[in-house]
């Protein structure tokens, strides 16, 4: 089983070229993590943190990216925040500040009247799904149109995925809170699965390892950093340093972490990811089955990257590959229908 990734941080703090056009429109990429805009006029793609500052509750002063630099670091008087949580909108109202002040800055300032194309998750409720275009069309970025896409449909796009032919693809999107599992043919989603599981609960495990193996507590912001540092460095002897606070003597401490230990304290959250595409792809019909073995597994989002995780995936889905493959293995899947009939 080949696997394929790509992952959303290639493309952070920076802006991206693409194919351009004359009309004013806009594709906005609402993650919990990060904000990506497609801005038409420009052929740009730009990414912010998806995070806000509100002071005494009411007053914003730092979106995106400044206000991620508050994180974990603000007096109580100011919230830093995510208004995405579990792949939805949980504040629309600072989600509503935040889009407004982005989509200001794409436009020098000067509000003009552009279509919206936004992407949903597929295995959310309507009003969930609803919420994402109340999101747009009330806002004071002056929507013309406002058009919701599949996140699935439009990660395969994004990975060169010819969805429109009647070749079955799996994609598993791993973002920071959670991860979406999909079955993509034909130019549609045949299944489709959303994880609660991404980067935060991979921060968190890192968490929890380091202060039960070192007695060190550490922020979110260190255990993110360690993550994915790790992750792109090159080598066999790999390491990072990071500091936190003692939990005996309460004072500062510094500690080498390896990737061993990172990657150790994350197999359970692989599990988890690999469990559900098991999941999926016992439900799969046959036919998408063995064109799943041909084309592979699909990875994108930003934590699908991580160190070990394709590899966890690839021996998972083999044991499915042979039963697929092999005359011998055919007993080994049954069908359901009439189960239950006397």
């Amino acid at each position: 089983m080949r696997l394929f990734g790509r992952s959303s941080r290639e493309d952070a703090g920076r802006s991206s070229i693409l194919g351009g056009g004359e009309k004013n429109a806009f594709g906005i990429d609402l993650g919990t993590c990060n904000i990506k805009i497609f801005n038409n006029t420009t052929s740009r793609i730009t990414t912010q943190k998806n995070m806000i500052a509100i002071q005494n509750r009411q007053t914003m002063i730092a979106y995106g990216d400044s206000a991620y630099e508050m994180f974990e670091k603000s007096p109580a008087s100011i919230r830093v925040s995510s208004p995405i949580g579990g792949g939805v909108i949980a504040d629309i109202q600072n989600m509503e500040r935040l889009l407004n002040s982005l989509i200001r800055d794409q436009q020098r300032g000067q509000m003009r009247g552009a279509d919206y194309y936004i992407t949903i998750p597929s295995d959310v409720t309507e009003v969930e799904k609803r919420s994402f275009y109340d999101l747009v069309k009330d806002s004071a970025i002056r929507a013309k149109s406002v058009y919701a896409v599949d996140k699935a449909i439009a990660d395969g796009l994004g990975l060169g995925i010819d969805i429109n032919n009647s070749q079955g693809c799996l994609v598993v999107d791993i973002g920071y809170d959670t991860t979406e599992v999909s079955i993509l043919s034909l130019g549609g989603i045949v299944l489709s699965k959303l994880l609660k599981t991404g980067g935060h609960v991979f921060d968190q495990s890192i968490i929890t390892a380091v202060r039960r193996e070192y007695n060190l507590i550490i922020g979110q912001r260190t255990a993110e950093t360690a993550r994915t540092q790790l992750s792109s460095m090159t080598g066999t002897k790999k390491s990072i340093q990071v500091f936190g606070r003692d939990i005996v003597t309460g004072l500062p401490m510094e500690k080498m972490l390896k990737a061993e230990f990172v990657s150790d304290a994350l197999q359970e959250n692989f599990r988890q990811i690999c469990d559900q595409v098991k999941v999926i792809l016992e439900r799969t019909p046959p036919e998408l089955s063995a064109d799943i073995y041909r084309n592979g597994i699909f990875l994108t989002g930003g934590a699908c990257q991580q160190e070990g995780l394709a590899d966890q995936l690839a021996n998972t889905c083999q044991g499915l590959a042979q039963v697929i493959r092999k005359a011998s293995c055919k007993n080994l899947a049954y069908t359901i229908e009439g189960l239950g009939n006397y």
